[in-house]
């Protein structure tokens, strides 16, 4: 079964809270980038629910499901990806506590996760993966 990746774009301080990933030795295309916080699924959760806990889990914040965005079908890494338009509740951003601040060996290869807020007039001078959700979010950034 494809797992499910599900992520959060969530407006914050005149940007958008991101997750920079720097030294990244497992992916031989990209070492450094940004992304949309998120990540897989737990058994029994839903989308939304995923979405809420993960954002939780690396950013440090609190938000809710405002609506889904985007989807997509990644064939390189055999998951589909959901992407929620989310807004901020509460919650210090850049507290995350969740396995990739860890130190556990398993994420060795991972890199750093660095939390940001990213200013909108940045957005386009990034590397945002994925690319095809970059694009489709760049036209639609100022409705949010």
């Amino acid at each position: 079964m494809k797992r499910t990746r599900v992520a959060g774009i969530i407006p914050m301080q005149g940007g958008f809270a991101l997750m920079h990933r720097i030294g990244v030795i497992k992916r031989k295309d990209y070492q450094e980038y940004y992304t949309f916080p998120g990540g897989g699924l737990e058994e029994g959760e839903t989308e939304e629910e995923g979405a809420i806990r993960e954002i939780k889990e690396e950013l440090g914040i609190n938000v809710k499901i405002v609506k889904k965005m985007y989807e997509m079908e990644s064939e390189k890494f055999q998951q589909k990806e959901i992407f929620y338009l989310c807004e901020y509740i509460d919650g210090e951003f850049g507290t995350g506590d969740g396995p990739e601040f860890s130190n556990d060996p398993k994420y060795i290869d991972s890199g750093k996760y660095i939390p940001e807020i990213v200013k909108k007039e940045q957005l386009e001078n990034i590397l945002l993966l994925p690319l095809e959700i970059k694009e489709k979010f760049l036209k639609e950034m100022e409705t949010f």
